[in-house]
């Protein structure tokens, strides 16, 4: 296993709309393997692969608190087939968008089909955290971040903060 570096605001790969999964084997295990340890190393509750610069509906979740048995559970193609009508509001983070928090508003509860880390079909019915992760990790997989739920206004000075982070740290080029 290995950590991979993370894929920061604004780099448009994070706007990209992931691809189906084909086929779960050992490479793709690997995958969810290391983007556990990426996860853990950050460290966050939730990462999808579109967020280590690899364009795949794959998502990893671990919702243990410190000290508690970790419970890690990948979503291989997760697909929302029902959200409830209730809403809820989080205080909402990214890996990608580091040290910026957000409350958003979204449905309660999910039901979320995915494969399992074995390519067996499951579906799990999501309220809480969990229903939140689920659909922030889900929205990556269709290039939406979380800042796309809160006004134009914070989202316009959140994109702009990170363009000139990711500019200063541009080496800068010696003309010879």
């Amino acid at each position: 296993m290995s950590i991979k570096p993370l894929v920061i605001l604004p780099d448009p790969v994070l706007r990209l709309v992931s691809k189906p999964v084909e086929r779960v084997d050992a490479p793709l295990l690997k995958l969810a393997d290391d983007m556990f340890e990426t996860m853990y190393d950050a460290p966050g509750i939730g990462l999808a692969a579109i967020q280590i610069g690899e364009p795949l509906r794959m998502l990893v979740i671990d919702l243990a608190k410190e000290g508690e048995e970790p419970a890690p559970q990948v979503f291989i193609n997760p697909e929302i087939l029902e959200k409830s009508d209730e809403r809820s509001v989080y205080e909402e983070g990214c890996l990608s968008i580091p040290d910026y928090y957000a409350e958003v508003e979204r449905p309660a509860k999910v039901r979320v089909r995915h494969l399992d880390r074995e390519g067996k079909e499951q579906e799990v019915e999501a309220e809480g955290l969990l229903a939140t992760c689920l659909q922030h990790e889900i929205d990556h997989l269709n290039g939406v971040l979380f800042i796309d739920h809160i006004s134009k206004l914070k989202r316009d000075m959140v994109v702009k903060k990170f363009k000139k982070l990711a500019k200063d740290r541009q080496p800068t080029k010696m003309v010879g």
